[in-house]
């Protein structure tokens, strides 16, 4: 083991066992206002003002938008920062320029910059890391970042950056205990990154939730766009690893048969939302559709895109995605319909703070489940999780571990069914 290698381990040692990350222990990490964000930065000499940013929040979505956004703009040639969470295996994974990790040597160096601060402001994990992913942009000479927020957007870490645009992809139910249990006060938490005179996409019209965002637009004298107004997207093929949309703007057909290294249906309201943000962010950038394809039709290899609707197998198929909520999940099980199985089997394995009950009724009875506890202290214990699925008549049985779980899977299964694992970002970490 390189010396540099062994350091940066026990510096991502030290950040996990010194700062609270809410990916492990929950509500004990989460911060109720930008107190902390701000003296850090402060700290830094405010990186977070040195360059250009879009900011994306949103229940679901966020983080495919945040990748084709900077893949387009990746494959213009523009330098692009791109800061993302959670990560799956690598810390490294939440901050990315043109799509090359940051340096180890960097997370060191930084860490042992703040070290002195952090006693004094003790800062969340989350805290600590959009900091780092600050700096860096800066350092790095970004021409633009993209920055994804964690949870919500009002008192979010990344908060205190004013963008060239906001974007929010949609409204659904997560993380009620910290947004509120109603889609409006969901919306309000969200509609806190729209800023002054700062144009606002929001990808999908909701009855419940434009009134909010109209209103926080109209107060803020933002801007407001809804993508789903002006653009249609038409998935026209799919295959395991593409899909291919035709794009109408107001109602003429702009991009045929534009191909994006997504796959499924569910795409079809972020690829919207991109392409809204893409007229936008012309008044900036010189952005043009042989680029634009470009970026979709490579996306994961500009981005190193994972997680999402990821092909980990053959014969079986198997296929990880990180859905952990009502819609999430419904847009996944969407998907999985249209694809030609055998049988099912479903690993899965989700955190103990999430209302399940929602879930379990979407998941399909006909397939053969293997439940496990992702290996993180929220993880919900395997027998508690098939009991309550029994309720559901989901039936399957109980594994030490996800990757046991997975292994039985894949001996039970015949090269024609299907694989799928899922219910949490931290069950497919352990799978990829």
């Amino acid at each position: 083991m390189t010396n540099i290698t062994q350091k940066y381990q026990e510096t991502v040692a030290f950040l996990f066992s010194s700062l609270p990350m809410y990916q492990r222990v929950g509500a004990a990490a989460y911060r109720e206002d930008l107190t902390n964000i701000k003296k850090l930065c402060d700290f830094l000499d405010n990186p977070q003002d040195k360059f250009k940013t879009i900011h994306v929040a949103g229940t679901n979505g966020k983080g495919s938008t945040s990748y084709m956004l900077s893949a387009i703009l990746q494959a213009h040639g523009i330098k692009t920062g791109l800061h993302i969470s959670p990560h799956y295996k690598d810390f490294r994974e939440r901050i990315r320029v043109n799509g090359a990790y940051v340096s180890k040597k960097f997370v060191i160096e930084f860490t042992d910059r703040i070290r002195e601060v952090v006693a004094d402001i003790q800062p969340s994990f989350f805290e600590m890391a959009v900091a780092m992913a600050f700096e860096y942009f800066y350092q790095q000479k970004v021409d633009v970042a993209i920055i994804e927020v964690g949870m919500g957007g009002r008192l979010d870490s990344t908060n205190i950056i004013t963008p060239l645009l906001s974007v929010i992809t949609n409204i659904s139910f997560d993380h009620q205990q910290f947004l509120g249990d109603t889609l409006p006060a969901i919306a309000g938490e969200k509609a806190g990154i729209i800023k002054n005179n700062i144009p606002v996409i929001i990808g999908e019209t909701h009855p419940e939730t434009k009134p909010i965002f109209d209103a926080k637009a109209a107060e803020r004298n933002a801007p407001i766009v809804y993508a789903d107004a002006h653009f249609t997207a038409i998935p026209v093929e799919n295959t395991l690893t593409h899909t291919s949309f035709d794009i109408y703007q107001d109602g003429t057909l702009i991009y045929p048969q534009l191909n994006a290294n997504l796959s499924g249906d569910f795409q079809v309201k972020n690829i919207q939302t991109v392409l809204q943000a893409v007229e936008l962010l012309k008044s900036h950038f010189s952005l043009q559709e042989t680029n634009i394809r470009q970026g979709l039709q490579d996306l994961k290899q500009l981005t190193r895109f994972i997680g999402r609707w990821q092909i980990i197998g053959e014969n079986p198929t198997i296929i990880a995605d990180s859905a952990h909520n009502e819609g999430g999940i419904r847009l996944v099980l969407n998907n999985l319909k249209r694809l030609t199985y055998k049988k099912l089997h479903f690993v899965m394995g989700i955190v103990n703070d999430k209302d399940f009950n929602e879930m379990f009724g979407l998941l399909p009875k006909e397939a053969i489940y293997y439940f496990a506890k992702a290996n993180i202290p929220r993880g919900l214990n395997a027998k508690t999780l098939q009991k309550q699925a029994a309720n559901f008549n989901l039936k399957g049985k109980t594994y030490a571990s996800v990757k046991n779980a997975l292994k039985a899977a894949k001996r039970n299964a015949d090269p024609a069914d299907l694989i799928f694992v899922g219910g949490s970002i931290f069950v497919v970490a352990e799978v990829i």
